[in-house]
C-alpha cells in the first residue's frame, strides 16, 4: 500500500501524528520498544508492520537511533578519582561545614 508522509496515524503510547512524525518517533525508541510500537491508519485502522516501518524510515532518510549499551559495558567514570582529589586539596575548616550541611540536608 502506498504511504504518503503526512498521511494520518496513531502511534500506540504517543496519540495521532502524521506517519512521517511516527516513524521519526519509532526510530527514535530503543530496539526493543522499536519491535513492539504500533502504528495504526486512521482512515481504515489497518496497522503498519515492522518491516514496513523500516521501510519508510530508510525511505524518507530517518535512521535509527544508535544501540543503546548496558551501563556495565560503558567505562568507569572516575568521580571517586576526581573528589578524592578535591577533598585532598581542601581544608579541615572547609569539610567539617560540608559534612554538616550535608548533614543537615539528609535530615530533611
Amino acid at each position: 500500500m502506498i504511504s504518503e508522509p503526512e498521511e494520518s496515524v496513531r502511534l500506540q503510547g504517543f496519540g495521532e501524528m502524521t506517519l512521517r512524525t511516527a516513524v521519526a518517533t519509532v526510530m527514535l525508541l530503543a530496539p526493543r520498544e522499536r519491535a513492539e510500537a504500533a502504528i495504526f491508519r486512521v482512515r481504515d485502522g489497518a496497522r503498519l508492520a515492522s518491516s514496513e516501518i523500516a521501510e519508510l524510515a530508510s525511505q524518507w532518510g530517518i535512521a535509527p537511533t544508535a544501540r543503546i549499551r548496558s551501563p556495565g559495558l560503558v567505562p568507569e567514570q572516575h568521580w571517586s578519582d576526581i573528589v578524592r582529589g578535591m577533598v585532598r586539596e581542601a581544608p579541615l575548616p572547609s569539610l567539617m561545614v560540608a559534612f554538616l550541611l550535608g548533614v543537615l540536608v539528609a535530615r530533611r
